[in-house]
């Protein structure tokens, strides 16, 4: 490694400058917004990989990438740059860059025009910058201040706050990993957010895929004072430097930057059967109808059914679109039975071929795999119990094979959603040739691409198919952009407390890093059968995710089903009536996600930053900005300590029985029965009534549950959203947005509501249920708790 000291000042352009560093390298600087810089720092001048599919602000990217010094869909404001000796000044309204000599950034903002510039982060002052002379490695050290707290890094296992870990970015299939300290996993998102109190924070997302490692003050060096580390194995030192008055205003920054979120059909919300034991059994057809019967013997909503691959197997193998008749010998009756049903059926697809795969000659004589690097054969890597190649999506000759197959062996047979899974691409020789669109790459630089657009291709091909129709898919693999088009989930958890309590913050972390629609595998997918109290306390956590499985690959070969206890069968039912009632709610937060940028699962702390107490309610976290859950994560538990974070408005128990001031920690006394759960005062909370299925024509009892803010506390606002659950015209105005104020002036409650968008639901009343006893208008109208108001049709020209 060579550290990198000496520069000058090579130019400038309209959006920024150039340096020579050390004579032949080049470090470029680009003002993209006010609060947004970046800095690309390119060996011997060139680009190691000079495309991007991550960067999105202002739509998708091209198949092929988008060339990184695009900087369409940015402002790139006017700013200032002043040139002394041994130094450079750029500066924008919001952020003041400092180059020093050594090499060294120096970072400050400023929240306001008249505010003074105050530092926020330095790198270290000496080799902050070192790259490898034979190789493509790059480092980036930045200042430790012991004031910083780190958050971020996506899906990553122990505590949300980061700080004194080293954290590896390599996608690997971790079946049965331990929450609390596997490193690494599945999803490769290399972006931090670090915490300065009253500094503000600030993010800096490093644009690559090549593997590599942060390093948050574990490393200790006696010639350097506290540092943190960035290092990477190959590809481009490039990293967008983003800074905010508040951690959430750093999220809101780094999901706009990579695309937002996919806006999932409503049913996507819903109860999701799974497991491995269906699809692997050889009566695996019989097994999947008696899922529909006995749903509706227990009286249980759901809305989809994800079939594991063992509808692919031979011997054990997993062929992907290869059906084994003798498991399913009428897949089209099967799906026509789950469409009558109203249960969506998504099928599990995976991106190699093994050696003995019925299509893999085909594909080979067609050039559709990675190659090898020495032999230009297709590459082999271990894979199900046997060898395969990995399909290589960056040849448009496999994405259209891809999608073909989608068409024959799923679509045609009625199944139209796609579980992408097995998509991590472990190919371990580095130098292994990807097609690249016709400019060859090595896939040491690109392999979480590889299941973005393994996902990308499914979600187009599904959009072909029902063309008027949003996609749902689920993808296990994922990179920054992967969002743009499915819903993801934290892999193959393993069955126990451990994974229940620490899946939280895992989920935690995805969210802050711009993963909004997440998940966990309820009950646990490796690992022993759950027992009836932890299976429970699953179902009750699971309930508050966007995503909402019950999936299994027990041990003993077992299923975790809903009614797979019947002493807790009547809970568990409960949980997803509850769950049920919610999806208005639900729906609400993803049109917030999608139009404004608002993550669904919050920590505490990113709604109250200055209550210290939030920071360390690990297992606490509120769904959207106003629903508080603190489910029970501990065996054989009589009580629950719930931070309630502190604010004017205080905390509803959700039940309306008891109103908290916040800022305090209570205990709630539970038993099996308990879900402690409580909603912000100020809030209207739309819900449905407890229906089997989330389609909206069937959504024709809404109730809006009120939960008042003391008297004199500011008027608080809030929504509720609508449309037909599934068509590409609803952001464009066929849609219901019901827009809520509520206030409290001494005289009684005060709910203001109106309507916009065209669209009307299937529900003409409202029944209002009220927390307290306040007395109560709606639109300067007299009401009782318990009546019913109508909800007219929107008006027509």
């Amino acid at each position: 490694m060579k550290a990198l000291r000496s520069w000058r000042f090579a130019s400038r352009s309209g959006s920024g400058f150039a340096l020579e560093v050390e004579g032949r390298h080049r470090l470029v600087v680009k003002v993209l917004e006010h609060d947004l810089i970046r800095v690309c720092l390119l060996k011997n001048g060139d680009y190691r990989l000079n495309r991007t599919w991550a960067i999105a602000p202002a739509g998708d990217v091209p198949w092929e990438g988008r060339p990184r010094d695009d900087v369409s869909g940015f402002t790139c404001p006017d700013f200032r740059l002043n040139e002394a000796e041994r130094q450079i000044v750029l500066e924008t309204e919001t952020l003041r860059l400092t180059v020093e000599t050594p090499l060294a950034l120096v970072w400050e903002a400023r929240s306001n025009a008249d505010a003074p510039f105050r530092e926020v982060a330095r790198d270290r002052p000496q080799d902050a910058y070192m790259i490898g002379r034979r190789d493509h490695r790059k480092h980036h050290f930045m200042r430790r201040h012991p004031d910083e707290r780190f958050y971020g890094l996506g899906e990553k296992t122990g505590r949300l706050e980061r700080s004194g870990r080293r954290y590896e970015m390599r996608n690997l299939d971790a079946m049965g990993y331990d929450a609390r300290t596997t490193d690494p996993l599945y999803k490769h998102v290399p972006f931090t957010i670090t915490d300065r109190g009253d500094l503000g924070a600030f993010g800096i997302y490093y644009d690559t895929m090549a593997p590599c490692w942060f390093d948050l003050d574990n490393e200790k060096d006696n010639y350097h004072p506290p540092f943190r580390a960035f290092r990477a194995d190959d590809g481009d030192l490039d990293y967008y430097f983003s800074w905010a008055p508040t951690i959430l205003d750093i999220t809101r920054r780094q999901h706009w930057l990579t695309g937002g979120t996919a806006f999932m059909p409503r049913w996507g919300f819903g109860y999701s059967g799974s497991t491995m034991a269906y699809t692997d059994s050889e009566n695996a057809q019989e097994r999947l109808m008696e899922f529909i019967s006995k749903l509706s013997d227990e009286d249980m909503p759901c809305d989809s059914f994800q079939m594991s691959s063992g509808y692919t197997a031979i011997k054990g193998k997993r062929y992907v679109f290869h059906w084994n008749t003798d498991r399913f010998p009428d897949v089209e009756a099967m799906s026509e039975a789950y469409q009558q049903a109203c249960i969506h059926l998504i099928a599990n697809i995976k991106p190699v071929l093994l050696d003995d795969h019925p299509l893999r000659d085909e594909a080979e004589a067609k050039g559709l795999f990675i190659r090898d690097s020495e032999t230009g054969a297709p590459e082999k890597s271990p894979f199900w119990d046997g060898y395969g190649s990995h399909l290589d999506f960056t040849n448009p000759d496999t994405v259209a094979w891809w999608q073909r197959n989608l068409k024959d062996q799923l679509f045609a047979k009625g199944i139209a959603s796609t579980w992408n899974d097995n998509n991590e691409y472990e190919v371990w020789d580095d130098e292994a040739v990807c097609a690249g669109f016709g400019d060859p790459v090595p896939v040491n630089l690109i392999r979480p691409l590889h299941s973005q657009l393994m996902t990308r291709a499914s979600y187009d091909a599904q959009w072909d198919n029902q063309p008027h129709k949003r996609p749902y898919l689920i993808s296990r693999c994922a990179s920054p952009g992967t969002q743009r088009y499915a819903q993801t989930w934290t892999g193959d958890n393993y069955t126990s407390w451990e994974t229940l309590r620490w899946n939280i913050p895992m989920g935690l972390g995805l969210s802050l890093s711009g993963f909004y629609n997440i998940g966990h595998d309820v009950g646990g997918f490796a690992g022993p059968r759950p027992d009836p109290e932890l299976f429970l306390r699953w179902v009750q956590n699971g309930i508050f995710h966007p995503r909402f499985t019950i999936h299994s690959w027990n041990d003993d070969g077992t299923a975790n089903e809903a009614w797979m206890y019947p002493e807790i069968t009547p809970l568990v039912r409960d949980a997803l009536k509850l769950r049920a009632q919610l999806i208005p709610y639900l729906y609400s937060l993803l049109f917030e996600a999608v139009t404004k940028g608002e993550p669904m699962l919050r920590p505490l702390f990113l709604d109250h930053p200055d209550d210290p107490a939030c920071r360390e309610a690990e297992f606490d976290f509120l769904l959207g900005k106003n629903l508080l859950v603190a489910t029970v994560v501990e065996e054989g538990a009589r009580g629950r300590r719930v931070c309630l974070p502190a604010n004017p408005e205080g905390w509803w128990a959700f039940d309306g029985s008891q109103w908290f001031a916040g800022g305090q920690v209570i205990e709630v006394p539970v038993t099996l029965e308990t879900i402690p759960l409580f909603v912000r005062g100020g809030t209207v909370l739309p819900m449905a009534a407890p229906n089997l299925r989330a389609a909206p024509n069937l959504d024709r009892k809404r109730t809006w549950r009120i939960y008042p803010q003391p008297t004199g506390t500011p008027v608080r606002s809030s929504i509720g959203y609508d449309d037909d659950g599934e068509t590409v015209d609803a952001l464009s105005g066929a849609h219901c947005l019901t827009r809520f104020t509520l206030s409290n002036e001494g005289d009684g409650l005060s709910l203001h509501w109106q309507r916009s968008g065209n669209w009307q639901p299937a529900f003409d009343s409202i029944l209002l249920w009220q927390a307290g006893s306040a007395p109560l208008k709606i639109n300067d109208t007299a009401h009782v708790s318990g009546t019913q108001i109508p909800f007219p049709k929107p008006e027509t020209s």
